[in-house]
């Protein structure tokens, strides 16, 4: 049996399990390694599994290959922001990067002690009827507005989109949220984990896009999210958004090894 040694890493309350790949001698199949790795009772537990692998592109400093639970493959925003801080802490190092993930380029850098990583471009917002926006940051997500998310049965409530006529097939994120106190308020349902999490980062960007759409937000926008506050810039371009960027706390919670294979 093999040991791999592993970080476990949190960016508001979003955890993941983050591994050196960098060598390329993961021997493991990473899918059958993320739902291993990432049950809670059975394995360490996390939102996610992340390879850190050496660049794919010229000019980029690394790779993130990011696994759902389930073993599926996404962007994931917070997960890119523990990312490039495991790459700092491995390196002791903190300068900024580029880096590439399923959906493409990003940078990533250190803001004000948190973690700052662009976000892809987002063309336009889909409005499906008063409550609800769906957007792609990276991750399909539907937006919507409820009176109260706290309030919520958030597991049936998003079940009724997840599996839904439209997104059944490839599944859709689902955040509830409302705008409150000059910020947004939102708890996040994900497909891959298939449950809630404390923070979502892509959703968290979603969300924050559709209340600059909604003219409810200005160009940089305050989330809060059960695991933290996090904060989304972004400039309009057309019926869409570019320049986008995702801000928030990411933290180291234990290493250790574990025996695979």
């Amino acid at each position: 049996m093999a040991i791999l040694p592993f970080s476990k890493w949190q960016g508001t309350g979003n955890d993941f399990i983050l591994v050196d790949d960098r060598a390329g001698t993961l021997a493991a199949d990473p899918v059958a390694l993320a739902r291993r790795l990432c049950d809670r009772h059975f394995g360490v537990g996390s939102d996610g599994l992340i390879l850190l692998q050496q660049p794919r592109e010229t000019g980029t400093d690394f790779h993130m290959d990011f696994l759902n639970p389930d073993g599926s493959r996404s962007f994931c925003g917070n997960g890119s922001r523990c990312a490039f801080a495991f790459r700092s802490t491995l390196l002791g190092d903190r300068s900024a990067a580029r880096f590439t993930a399923i959906d493409g380029m990003h940078t990533a850098q250190w803001t004000n002690g948190e973690v700052e990583v662009s976000m892809r471009d987002v063309q336009a917002i889909e409005r499906l009827d008063e409550h609800v926006d769906f957007i792609h940051t990276g991750s399909p997500h539907l937006v919507v507005y409820v009176e109260d998310p706290v309030a919520m049965d958030i597991v049936p409530a998003a079940h009724g989109y997840r599996y839904g006529p439209r997104f059944a097939k490839d599944g859709v994120n689902v955040n509830f949220v409302r705008w409150h106190g000059g910020q947004v308020e939102m708890r996040t349902y994900e497909r891959g984990v298939e449950a809630e999490t404390l923070s979502c980062g892509t959703g968290v960007t979603a969300a924050a896009l559709s209340a600059m759409h909604r003219g409810l937000a200005a160009p940089e926008c305050a989330v809060q999210a059960p695991g933290g506050k996090l904060r989304v810039r972004a400039e309009a371009s057309g019926g869409g958004f570019r320049a986008i960027s995702l801000q928030g706390a990411v933290k180291e919670v234990f290493h250790g090894e574990i025996g695979v294979g």
